[in-house]
């Protein structure tokens, strides 16, 4: 069962550990480890992603185009830290106090492209965002770093998200003694174990699976998440 209240006290943990990380850097201009984004576009999208979660715990569209989400983060990338770090402060504040007014956690909600959740899920998933970019900043917090209750549940949501792809062969996933499959396309299964860290970077295309152990085919291609 989910617990959106432990979720919303983590996402605030999560997000203290970044900011006072984030604030030991000179500036945010140096390039992240995400293909042509900087520090700055990992901090400014943190930001707008919080807001934009308040968007749709209040019944609004998460972003009023995938067009005018890229262009906020690209407009709020350059600025000075000081000020990246206080949108982030800000940000996460409003959606803690969204996430702390009475309401239907079990209702869906739509988020981007489509997508839809249960309400009481959206704290992980804005925990997801917080403790991958951090990662993302390249500042000396690693997967290995991440909480294990924290990676364990990533695995299983990225599991889920893989399961019934038609280009995934079936997968069996092993890690820290636990199991997942996933997958479901046409092909032999596969088993795919490791690290839990090394199994979660390849699942949310932060590492090439090149740590991971791979038997009964070769290690299956992912879509893009």
């Amino acid at each position: 069962m989910i617990d959106h209240v432990h979720d919303l006290a983590s996402v605030r943990e999560a997000t203290d550990r970044l900011l006072t990380a984030a604030a030991k850097l000179d500036d945010a201009a140096a390039p992240s480890r995400l293909p042509g984004w900087t520090r700055g576009h990992v901090l400014a999208h943190l930001s707008r992603n919080a807001d934009a979660l308040v968007n749709v715990l209040q019944g609004r569209p998460m972003y009023v185009s995938a067009e005018a989400r890229d262009a906020d983060i690209e407009r709020d990338a350059h600025r000075p830290l000081a000020v990246q770090l206080d949108d982030v402060r800000e940000s996460a504040a409003r959606f803690q106090a969204e996430g702390e007014v009475p309401a239907d956690w079990d209702r869906r909600v739509e988020l981007r492209n489509g997508v839809t959740d249960r309400a009481v899920r959206l704290p992980f998933r804005r925990l997801v965002e917080v403790e991958l970019h951090h990662v993302d900043l390249g500042i000396g917090y690693e997967l290995e770093d991440l909480p294990q209750e924290f990676t364990e549940r990533e695995i299983d949501f990225l599991a889920e998200r893989f399961s019934g792809h038609p280009t995934v062969p079936p997968t069996r996933l092993v890690a820290s003694g636990k199991e997942w499959r996933t997958g479901g396309g046409e092909g032999a299964g596969v088993t795919v174990s490791g690290p839990a860290a090394d199994l979660l970077g390849w699942l949310a295309g932060r590492r090439d699976g090149a740590a991971l152990e791979v038997t009964g085919d070769a290690l299956p291609v992912l879509p893009p998440l």
